[in-house]
């Protein structure tokens, strides 16, 4: 979908049972794969396989990753997952944002500052 896409409040929101089922797989996948290369760093040996399977792990991490672009989802952070969804509140230009563990969106931050100058959405 690119870069242009500008979210709602509501539309966002609406997609976060997607961004969640989504990030929960990932975390899953971005542990295997830590553990599995420190396994391999210290030991070249793990319950979780080899280099092939870290391969396999990284390129399986990167297909999922690129769900969040697709959909006009900005990826900010990786461990822990920052999400921002570009906005439009009251005619500035936010990034509605939503931080792993989460249980819903209620923050945004104008585009210009990042996660330092994020604030909890208005009540609409």
């Amino acid at each position: 979908m690119g870069d242009s896409r500008l979210f709602g409040v509501d539309d966002a929101r609406a997609l976060l049972p997607e961004v969640r089922r989504r990030v929960a797989a990932l975390v899953e996948a971005r542990a295997d794969l830590s553990e599995l290369s420190m396994d391999l760093r210290r030991s070249r040996a793990s319950a979780l396989g080899g280099l092939a399977e870290a391969k396999a792990l990284q390129a399986r991490l990167d297909e999922m990753l690129e769900w969040f672009p697709e959909q006009g989802i900005e990826l900010k952070g990786f461990a822990p997952l920052l999400i921002d969804f570009p906005a439009e509140l009251d005619g500035v230009s936010v990034r509605l944002c939503w931080l792993e563990g989460e249980s819903s969106l209620e923050w945004y931050h104008r585009s210009d500052l990042g996660i330092a100058g994020r604030r909890r959405l208005p009540p609409i």
